[in-house]
């Protein structure tokens, strides 16, 4: 079901492209153009290999907006629904813990659901919409239309970490602006959270030790996550020309921070990504690979996936026999479904990335960059995206459309056919390591 109506919300994106009307000049745009668009914002990727703000006509990005819509609103009810599923679980506290046997979710159920993702959705772009409007407006003299458009665009774009911007250098004009640097930041944030575990802050922000597990490894690992990455960006690239280096104390960690908001999946780039120092690079491939919160608009494997395989290495290394999260218990069969999720992604990666070398001439670490960029969904990129051969950029839109629904309906896939064993074999350990 998710496979399908993403291919179809695709094959719909690429035709309304494909149509003279989508673009500025003469001409229509070709097939793989349009495709790989189309792909990219409705998996709320980001990547292109052209100027959205001048290559696509209003009406082309009109519809790159509602593409972005409608995946981000898609894949976060989606997403949210079968976390309710799984967990056995008709309110919205969606837990970690999967149970074997599931109940269906009535239709009242699944109305009661997108309503709330619908409204909360809607409402969070409104109030980013106006903020950045007022500042395109009054700090930066655009027209009070233009400075509508702009900020609607970019509302979308951030809550859905889609990451396309109408400017050719995305966010980089904006680096020392924090109206426009945090607005979208905050955006990006509260999108990649994941709905369950917002819905659940707002309820219980007072009370964190009646978190659930999930609210737990999303809150810390993403906290963790966002100060590990702004320290390491002033720290890489304090001293780089092409970055943070002509910037001032304040804005230099003002524009880390963003720059480490941003592999969240989110897409936008405050600095010249091709500039970046290659530890910097490295750290945010992790990043990106990471992603943001299950049931939200980040890709990604999730922090939470990531999080519960920390949280099962300091067990082994402490020696418990279990692991324990916030004072519970996680089974073992997450702890698989993890694992399972992060190794198909490695293995994704991999293959994908070993495909691209022998594609094209650019280096090692722009390859890697790219194709973990395209299969987390995130749409940062080293600039080489327009300059890739017509297969690479096809294997992009495989790659994206994986990184978009894959780890959701392998984890669901996992939990849901989970089923009770009446028998077990004799044990017999091996030696690891």
């Amino acid at each position: 079901m998710i496979a399908g109506s993403f291919a179809a919300a695709v094959a719909v994106g690429t035709a309304l492209l494909s149509l003279p009307i989508a673009t500025a000049g003469p001409g229509r745009a070709d097939l793989l153009t349009a495709l790989f668009h189309a792909t990219s914002a409705v998996c709320v990727t980001g990547l292109v290999t052209v100027d959205t703000g001048t290559y696509w006509s209003g009406f082309g990005q009109a519809v790159i907006l509602g593409c972005i819509q409608a995946g981000g609103l898609g894949i976060a009810t989606l997403a949210t629904l079968f976390a309710l599923l799984v967990s056995r679980r008709l309110g919205l506290r969606a837990r970690l813990v999967a149970q074997a046997e599931t109940k269906a979710l009535s239709a009242a159920d699944v109305r009661r659901v997108v309503a709330r993702v619908v409204v909360f959705v809607v409402a969070a772009e409104a109030v980013v919409a106006v903020v950045l409007a007022l500042r395109f407006a009054l700090g930066y003299g655009q027209s009070w239309s233009s400075a509508a458009y702009h900020g609607v665009f970019h509302a979308i774009s951030a809550f859905n970490n889609a990451g396309f911007g109408l400017r050719a250098d995305s966010l980089v004009r904006y680096v020392a602006d924090p109206w426009i640097s945090l607005t979208i930041c905050t955006a990006v944030i509260v999108g990649g959270l994941g709905f369950p575990v917002v819905f659940e802050l707002a309820r219980e922000w007072r009370t964190p030790r009646t978190w659930s597990v999930l609210t737990r490894i999303t809150v810390v690992v993403t906290a963790l996550l966002l100060l590990v990455g702004t320290l390491v960006f002033l720290f890489a690239e304090a001293g780089n020309p092409g970055t943070l280096g002509p910037l001032g104390a304040g804005t230099k960690v003002l524009a880390a921070f963003t720059a480490a908001v941003m592999p969240r999946t989110a897409g936008f780039n405050n600095l010249d990504v091709g500039a970046y120092q290659p530890e910097t690079l490295l750290l945010t491939d992790a990043l990106m690979f990471i992603g943001g919160g299950s049931a939200g608009t980040a890709g990604g494997i999730k922090v939470t996936t990531f999080g519960l395989l920390a949280y099962v290495l300091w067990a082994e290394m402490r020696g418990d026999p279990d692991v324990e999260v916030g004072r519970r218990q996680v089974p073992a069969s997450n702890q698989r479904q993890a694992l399972a999720v992060a190794l198909l992604g490695l293995g994704v990666v991999a293959v994908a990335t070993f495909a691209m070398e022998a594609l094209t001439d650019f280096t090692f670490d722009q390859v890697l960059f790219e194709t973990v960029s395209a299969f987390a969904t995130v749409g940062l990129s080293t600039g080489i995206t327009a300059d890739l051969p017509a297969p690479a950029q096809f294997l992009l839109v495989l790659l994206m459309f994986i990184g978009r629904i894959g780890p959701l309906t392998l984890a669901s896939g996992l939990a849901l056919r989970e089923r009770a064993r009446r028998h077990s074999l004799p044990e017999e350990r091996t030696i690891v390591g």
